[in-house]
């Protein structure tokens, strides 16, 4: 019984976070990268509240990652986002049936679980500008959003989604 607890713990805990996919160039050398910018002409797909929340958090923890902000940097970052609306698949079935003799019958009637999730996809670029515009490292999140939250936590939920995408750059 203490495993399947442990069991269900773990898919609470873990379930609603945001999934996120890497992919960078191997040859590329991250130490040589040490102040960066972003594109001017970026259009994220976010509004400009919230473009300047995701910038500010990335502001943050590129700083606490010893990255500065400059006017002649290393390299450009992009970020772009679309919202993705899922339908929920999951529903409860509720069926009765009989026999009687040689015949059988039965009802089921399916019963939809939640509904809609907003998802919103957001996709990091890091682009050195100075070599062709050559990508070299790139991140994609996906996680759900409540539209209607207040500016607190949508600033918190990009706090905690930055956390987590940048927790894998540089590459080992």
């Amino acid at each position: 019984m203490k495993p399947l607890r442990y069991f269900i713990v773990f898919l609470i805990c873990f379930s609603c976070g945001p999934l996120i996919n890497y992919d960078y160039e191997k040859t590329t050398n991250f130490s040589k990268y040490k102040t960066y910018n972003y594109f001017d002409d970026m259009n994220t797909g976010l509004s400009q509240l919230d473009t300047k929340r995701i910038v500010r958090a990335i502001d943050d923890k590129l700083a606490t990652m010893g990255l500065s902000r400059s006017e002649n940097p290393d390299f450009y970052i992009d970020i772009q986002s679309e919202e993705i609306q899922n339908r929920s698949n999951s529903n409860i079935g509720v069926g009765a049936g009989g026999t009687g003799g040689n015949v059988g019958g039965g009802v089921s009637i399916g019963f939809p679980i939640g509904g809609n999730q907003n998802t919103r996809q957001i996709k990091i670029d890091f682009v050195d500008k100075q070599q062709n515009e050559k990508l070299f490292w790139q991140a994609v999140s996906e996680s759900t959003y409540r539209q209607n939250a207040s500016p607190e936590k949508r600033e918190e939920a990009f706090v905690k989604l930055v956390e987590k995408i940048f927790s894998q750059y540089p590459p080992k």
